[in-house]
C-alpha cells in the first residue's frame, strides 16, 4: 500500500454525503475514493418493500455522486468479503472504510471481513453514523445494559452530540474506475409488480428531499407534534422514518435541528427528541439482546397459546385490510399503498393481531418487513414486541386496544378511514382506490365490494385475550 492508493467507500444505510464520518476521513487522506456498493446475501434477501426502496435510494444516490464528479460501483455477490477482494485487486486499493451496522447478520459479516483484510494488509475501518449513541457506550451505574426506556433516556438526553459533519466539496477519482454492474439488471422491484407503481410517487427520495422534510417539519408541525403525532388524519409527524432507515439523513441531524427548535421554544420538539432516542433504545436492546428479532425478549412468553398459522382466514383478513375494523382495516391499506403506516396504527394493528386474533407477533413482523419502505430490524422487532407484550418496556398484557374508541379519540371526523376505505362510499378517495391497484390480482377484490362485518367482536377478542393472559399467569 502506499499513501496514493485508493480508498473503497463501502456504502450499505448510509446514502449521504453530508454527515458521514467514513466519506469524510476518507476525503481528508487526499486519496482516490472509489465509492462502491455491494448487493450480497444480506442485501439481496431483503424482502419486497425495502428492497424497492433500496433499488431507488441507490439509483438517486449514484446521481448526487456524479454531480460530485465521482462514481457509484455496483456489485452483486453473494459474500462481500469475495467482492471487495476481487475489487482491491482491480483497483490497487489499500483501505476500505464503511458505516457499522448493527443486526447480528452484518456484525458477523462485517467482523470477517476486517479481520481478514487486515491479515491481508488492507486496512479496514469502521466509523459511526447509523445511531447517535454506540450502543455498548450507554450503561447503567453498575454496568449493565438498560431494559427500559426512561432511565435509558434520562441517560443520554444530556449528552453531547457530535454536531453534523459538512458535505465533502469534491471526491478524489482513481485513474481508472473499475467496472460496475447495471442497477436495472438488478430487478430490485420484481417482488413489487404492480404495486411498484402504486406506491412510487409517496417516496421521499434522496438527501435533499430528507433535509427539505426536516426543515418543513421544524418550521410548521414540531411545536404541536406531542398531540399531532397520535392523529392519523393530519400531517403531523416527520415522515423522517423512510430516510433514516437507509441514512439519507443522520439521526445528528435530526437531533441538532430538535434541539434547536426546543430552544426556540417549540415545545413538541422534546417529543421528537424522545423519538429519537426510542429508535436508539431499539437498537441497544437488539445489540445487547439479539434474540429480540426473533424470539420473545421474555422468555417466559414462550409458552403463551400464539398461534402462528399464516393461512388462517383471520390472519388473511388482517393482512388484506378486510377485518371489518375500521381503523385497522385503514392502517393496513395504508402501508400496502404508500410503503408506511401512521405509528398510532402501527400499535392498533399489532394489538390487534397479537390480542384480539391471538396471533403470534413474528406474524406481523414478517408482513412488516415485506411491506414497509421505512422497515427497520432494531425498530420492527421492539415495536411488535413491544405491542404483544413480549418485549421490553412492553404495553401490560392487560392494555388492549379497542381499535372503534381509538378511532374515535384519534380520527373524530374519520378523515384517516375514508381516506383508504372505499367500500361502501359513493365518492372514495383516490388513494383508497389505489388500493386496489396495488394489490395482487389473486386476492380478488374490489372497491365495490361490501365492506365486511367484523371477523371478531371486539368484546369476545377482547375477552378471550385476557382469559389466554390469565391461564399464562396462573401456570407461571
Amino acid at each position: 500500500m502506499n499513501d496514493k492508493s485508493p480508498i473503497l467507500l463501502w456504502f450499505r444505510r448510509d446514502l449521504r454525503l453530508s454527515d458521514h464520518a467514513a466519506l469524510k476521513a476518507a476525503c481528508a487522506t487526499g486519496r482516490p475514493v472509489i465509492p462502491v456498493f455491494i448487493l450480497d446475501d444480506l442485501a439481496d434477501g431483503l424482502a419486497a418493500a425495502p428492497k424497492f426502496r433500496l433499488g431507488l435510494g441507490l439509483g438517486h444516490f449514484a446521481k448526487s455522486l456524479a454531480d460530485k464528479g465521482s462514481r457509484l460501483i455496483l456489485r452483486r455477490e453473494a459474500r462481500a468479503l469475495d467482492a471487495l477482494q476481487t475489487l482491491i485487486d482491480q483497483s490497487g486499493a489499500g483501505a476500505v472504510y464503511w458505516t457499522r451496522a448493527y443486526d447480528p447478520d452484518s456484525v458477523a459479516r462485517d467482523t470477517e471481513i476486517k479481520e481478514t483484510l487486515r491479515a491481508q494488509g488492507t486496512e479496514a475501518r469502521s466509523f459511526g453514523g447509523h445511531l447517535l449513541f454506540e450502543p455498548w457506550t450507554v450503561e447503567t451505574k453498575t454496568g449493565g445494559y438498560y431494559k427500559v426506556y426512561t432511565p435509558f433516556w434520562n441517560a443520554v438526553k444530556g449528552r453531547d452530540v457530535e454536531p453534523p459533519l459538512a458535505a465533502p466539496s469534491d471526491l478524489a477519482a482513481p485513474n481508472t474506475w473499475p467496472v460496475s454492474e447495471n442497477l436495472e439488471d438488478w430487478h430490485m422491484s420484481a417482488a413489487m409488480d404492480r404495486g411498484a407503481d402504486v406506491l412510487r410517487p409517496f417516496v421521499q427520495l434522496g438527501e435533499s428531499a430528507a433535509q427539505a422534510r426536516l426543515g418543513a417539519f421544524m418550521a410548521h408541525i414540531v411545536g404541536d407534534y406531542k398531540a399531532t403525532r397520535d392523529l392519523p388524519g393530519v400531517d403531523g409527524t416527520s415522515n423522517l422514518s423512510e430516510n433514516l432507515a437507509l441514512g439519507e439523513i443522520s439521526p445528528h441531524q435530526c437531533w441538532h435541528a430538535g434541539n434547536r427548535a426546543l430552544e426556540e421554544g417549540k415545545q413538541g420538539a422534546e417529543t421528537f427528541l424522545k423519538e429519537l432516542v426510542w429508535r436508539e433504545f431499539a437498537y441497544h436492546l437488539m445489540h445487547h439482546t439479539p434474540r429480540i428479532l426473533n424470539a420473545n425478549w421474555r422468555e417466559e412468553w414462550d409458552a403463551f397459546p400464539w398461534h402462528e398459522d399464516e393461512r388462517a382466514a383471520e390472519v388473511k383478513a388482517w393482512k388484506q385490510g378486510r377485518t371489518g375494523v375500521p381503523f385497522v382495516d385503514a392502517a393496513m391499506r395504508e402501508m400496502y399503498v404508500t410503503g408506511r403506516m401512521h405509528n398510532r396504527g402501527r400499535m392498533i394493528v399489532a394489538s390487534y393481531l397479537t390480542k384480539h386474533l391471538l396471533t403470534h407477533w413474528k406474524v406481523g413482523q414478517r408482513w412488516f418487513e415485506d411491506c414497509l419502505i421505512d422497515w427497520d430490524p432494531a425498530s420492527n422487532a421492539m415495536g411488535w414486541q413491544w405491542s404483544a407484550g413480549s418485549g421490553p418496556d412492553a404495553t401490560p398484557y392487560f392494555r388492549v386496544f379497542n381499535p372503534e374508541t381509538q378511532l374515535d379519540k384519534f380520527d373524530k371526523n374519520r378523515a384517516y378511514a375514508s381516506r383508504w376505505i372505499a367500500e361502501g362510499r359513493a365518492r372514495s378517495h383516490k388513494d383508497a382506490l389505489s388500493y386496489f391497484d396495488a394489490i395482487p390480482r389473486s386476492w380478488n377484490m374490489s372497491a365495490s365490494d361490501p365492506y365486511p362485518d367484523p371477523v371478531v367482536a371486539l368484546d369476545a377478542g377482547r375477552a378471550r385475550a385476557l382469559a389466554a393472559y390469565q391461564g399464562r399467569d396462573s401456570e407461571s
